[in-house]
């Protein structure tokens, strides 16, 4: 595979952004000299331990049905028909052809009150002992289970591409192909936007470091750039202001609905979730993680509805009905921790539990106008431009690049050989606070 193939599949994973700007060096052969050092002085991180990281270069992917299609085939002593392992709606059609030998209904699988009884059996034509077709049945509800487990998981893994991505994720190969400088720019960009979330007092490091503002820049300086593609990966206003009408309405049509589908999925959540809104702290025990993966992909997915509906003027569409960011959540002994410097919850978090529940907002089921979200924001000290409740943010400063930190439960750790030792042993790294970043001694 050359190099811009290898971009495009760094879409669908989690590259170290080091590794990427190496893949550019090959892709890009028309950088200018000063371009070429920049990029080159981003790859020599790339060779840090001699290139080893103990951190994963992907997304986790749901782990196929092969085992459980294999011993299916051999308690109903079939070979043939062709099933995708990895594809859950293959693996179900697969089950519902294999258990119409014994009558099997993929929509009642309960072991106690779905089986058939001796009488129905007889009357179904089925010639098999009891224990038999048991196993059969037991056998069958293991696959259903075993596909739904690879749809959830599925679903989670794009949740959480989404999050970082937006529609990268969405974008044809040959479109990207057709664009080395805008694909290069993305994956690049993209890249950045993956990296793991690393516990700090300050704030995030900014996804957007001086190759991202090089590559660009190259996309700026000539005509006939793929900005429809990048703006799937990175609605921001110097971007959507340089789509066509239609291309931007087709791009808010798409913004808009994500964020309503995210919101409708947060709203079940947080009815099954004890979380504390005033602080968004939770006890042991609560999936913090699945919370936290759809507030990210909410925020980004509404982030990138309100920056086209800015680049259209079209935000008096929703000036009565603003919804407002959704917060993660983190337990309470590392909410305690942030407090202890004297910082206090995040004033955002004020904000969130001043204002209504977005998907109330959304639904149309609580009113909260743009004037609302704004005059919380005053009350709690926070600019309502600024910080994205109104307004999309606008590019900050350009972020200097640092190697990718090898991180221990968000700490980061300057060996990735201690650090794999850390986690292996389930070690809880005891941390100081120098500078505002987390250092493990």
């Amino acid at each position: 595979m050359d190099a811009l193939d290898r971009l495009y599949d760094s879409l669908d994973a989690r590259p170290r952004p080091e590794d990427v700007a190496t893949l550019v060096l090959d892709a890009l052969p028309s950088l200018t000299d000063h371009e070429r050092e920049i990029v080159l002085d981003a790859t020599t991180h790339t060779w840090r331990w001699h290139g080893f990281s103990w951190m994963s270069d992907d997304f986790d992917r749901p782990v196929g049905a092969a085992r459980q299609v294999a011993a299916t085939r051999f308690l109903f002593g079939v070979d043939g028909g062709v099933v995708d392992v990895d594809d859950p709606i293959s693996v179900l059609e697969f089950a519902a052809v294999v258990g119409s030998e014994i009558n099997w209904d993929p929509a009642r699988t309960d072991f106690l009150t779905d089986r058939l009884n001796r009488e129905a059996r007889a009357s179904a034509g089925i010639d098999l002992p009891k224990r038999q077709y048991n196993r059969r049945f037991r056998m069958l509800r293991r696959l259903s289970a075993k596909a739904s487990r690879m749809e959830r998981a599925r679903k989670r893994r794009g949740t959480t591409l989404f999050a970082a991505a937006g529609f990268a994720g969405a974008i044809d190969r040959d479109q990207f192909l057709a664009d080395p400088d805008a694909a290069c720019f993305i994956a690049y960009f993209t890249a950045l936007r993956k990296l793991r979330r690393e516990f700090v007092l300050g704030s995030r490091v900014n996804p957007f470091d001086l190759v991202a503002h090089v590559l660009f820049a190259r996309c700026t300086a000539r005509g006939g750039t793929d900005w429809p593609m990048i703006a799937l990966a990175c609605p921001t206003p110097d971007v959507l202001q340089r789509l066509r009408p239609e291309q931007l309405g087709s791009l808010l049509g798409r913004w808009s609905a994500a964020t309503r589908a995210v919101a409708t999925s947060l709203a079940a959540l947080w009815q099954s979730s004890s979380i504390d809104k005033a602080t968004m702290t939770v006890q042991h025990g609560v999936d913090s993680s699945t919370w936290n993966t759809l507030a990210d992909t909410y925020n980004a997915a509404r982030t990138g509805w309100i920056a086209c509906l800015h680049a259209a003027g079209l935000t008096s569409l929703i000036d009565d009905a603003w919804p407002g960011k959704v917060m993660r959540v983190m337990p309470a002994d590392l909410a305690e921790w942030h407090r202890n410097p004297g910082g206090g919850p995040h004033p955002d978090i004020s904000v969130w539990s001043r204002l209504p529940l977005p998907w109330e907002v959304l639904d149309g089921t609580v009113g909260c106008s743009r004037a609302e979200v704004e005059a919380a924001c005053r009350e709690h000290r926070v600019e309502p431009e600024k910080s994205g409740w109104t307004v999309p943010r606008t590019r900050r400063a350009i972020a200097p690049g640092r190697p990718t930190p090898e991180l221990v439960h968000g700490i980061a750790v300057s060996d990735p050989l201690w650090a794999m030792a850390l986690r292996r042993a389930h070690a809880l790294a005891q941390t100081e606070v120098i500078g505002g970043q987390d250092a493990l001694d």
